[in-house]
């Protein structure tokens, strides 16, 4: 039986992290971990992985890599990651 993946990526949030990657020496991906803080008692971080962690839930779309930490997978079960970018904001 397969495993499920936490999250999944769009297509252009695939792009950006290949971008980002692409652009920093040794980077393999991206992580997303958690953090105490914000208005609901935590805060979302995003760093680069150079190493990844075999703990970490893996997910890979067309070469983009995000690593999951174990303590926020439950936060993000589920979540589409996605990106976007208008005239006010980028994320």
């Amino acid at each position: 039986m397969g495993r499920f993946a936490v999250i999944t990526m769009t297509e252009k949030a695939a792009d950006r992290v290949r971008e980002i990657v692409a652009t920093r020496e040794n980077a393999h991906g991206i992580r997303l971990g958690i953090k105490k803080g914000g208005c609901a008692g935590m805060e979302y971080t995003v760093d680069l992985v150079t190493e990844p962690n075999t703990k970490d839930d893996h997910i890979e779309r067309d070469g983009a890599h995000v690593y999951v930490a174990p303590e926020a997978a439950h936060f993000l079960f589920g979540t589409e990651m996605d990106f976007e970018q208008t005239t006010l904001r980028t994320g």
